[in-house]
């Protein structure tokens, strides 16, 4: 449909620039629509070398938040090469014992419960979710309102839908530079089934790209 079109970045390839819509629009409207981002919040970014949370640690910081970033341990050097302020290596450190609060989290990687993370939230705080396993995002939506401490605390559930004018935001980010797209790899059309073997198996830093 129309609603789902916006001419493409310039300075992009089509193959990267492919890599933006849905990924891109889903860490836009959690961060500014769902999360309410603020310029000067810290922002926690669960799942920060994966599609959506690549993007979200770049846009974070486009709207002047602090970003921290959470990966793997071969992926720490992309979150900090994407402009993560931080990144905690979860191999290494568990980021729910490491002292430290955020006033936005968005989890692009929900594979444990959202109560794990209200310790890490300030009282006023919002916790996101984006992606991740299905039961999780589930006991989130269904939850989360219930969970939610009195004092403000806030667990809501991205609801992505495609529109003109924030692809056209997206563009903006891209042409300027302030959204990057990373791509790890581009496969020939016939080498589909092998792209998303890489991204069930959890091997892919950004994005992965067919060429048609």
């Amino acid at each position: 449909p129309e609603s789902a079109l916006a001419p493409k970045p310039e300075n992009l390839s089509f193959e990267v620039a492919a890599t933006i819509p849905v990924s891109g629009l889903a860490a836009l409207q959690a961060l500014r629509d769902v999360g309410q981002i603020q310029a000067g919040q810290t922002v926690l970014v669960l799942g920060a070398s994966g599609g959506v949370g690549g993007f979200a640690v770049q846009i974070a910081k486009a709207f002047g938040a602090e970003v921290t970033g959470v990966a793997s341990t071969g992926k720490v050097e992309m979150v900090t090469n994407l402009g993560a302020d931080h990144v905690i290596d979860y191999a290494q450190t568990d980021v729910t014992q490491a002292g430290h609060q955020y006033d936005l989290i968005l989890d692009a990687a929900a594979f444990r419960p959202f109560s794990d993370y209200l310790p890490i939230l300030t009282p006023q705080g919002t916790y996101v979710v984006v992606g991740g396993s299905t039961p999780e995002f589930f006991r989130a939506m269904l939850l989360g309102a219930l969970k939610s401490k009195a004092e403000g605390q806030q667990v809501k559930c991205l609801e992505s839908k495609p529109n003109p004018a924030d692809l056209l935001a997206l563009k903006d980010l891209a042409e300027t530079g302030k959204i990057v797209p990373f791509v790890d790899q581009t496969y020939p059309l016939s080498e589909v089934p092998t792209a998303i073997r890489a991204l069930e198996e959890r091997q892919v830093q950004g994005k992965v790209a067919i060429r048609i």
